[in-house]
């Protein structure tokens, strides 16, 4: 069955840097486009950032971009998100999903992505 796991939660001041791992099993990681969304208490969850499946191409929410950057490596079936700049704002268990390869070009819906991470926590202090 397919295993999402996400690593590299944590506790942060503000202005310092995370980075988020996330390791896929059971399937073939390198057909699959991988994102992360977000969801801070009473709010839904978010769209964060996605990469394609050959890492060729990335998109960000806009209130992330120049600070939050995707990368993977297909060769360790994992997904990295390095945050930094950290704001209070960006508290939330971040959550790492995979979209199937034929969902079409729309990388910001959760309802395209067929299998999810149980979710880690970031905190940050102002």
């Amino acid at each position: 069955q397919v295993q999402l796991v996400e690593s590299g939660g944590g506790l942060v001041q503000a202005g310092g840097s995370l980075r988020l791992s996330c390791a896929a099993s059971g399937l073939t990681f390198s057909s699959y486009a991988m994102g992360w969304f977000r969801q801070a208490p009473g709010k839904e969850r978010e769209f964060v950032a996605a990469i394609t499946s050959s890492g060729g191409n990335t998109y960000y929410q806009d209130s992330v971009k120049g600070r939050f950057t995707i990368s993977r490596d297909n060769t360790k079936n994992t997904v990295y998100l390095q945050m930094n700049s950290l704001k209070p704002e960006d508290a939330a268990v971040y959550y790492c999903a995979a979209r199937s390869p034929y969902s079409g070009s729309n990388y910001y819906s959760r309802v395209k992505y067929n299998y999810w991470g149980q979710g880690t926590q970031v905190t940050v202090s102002s």
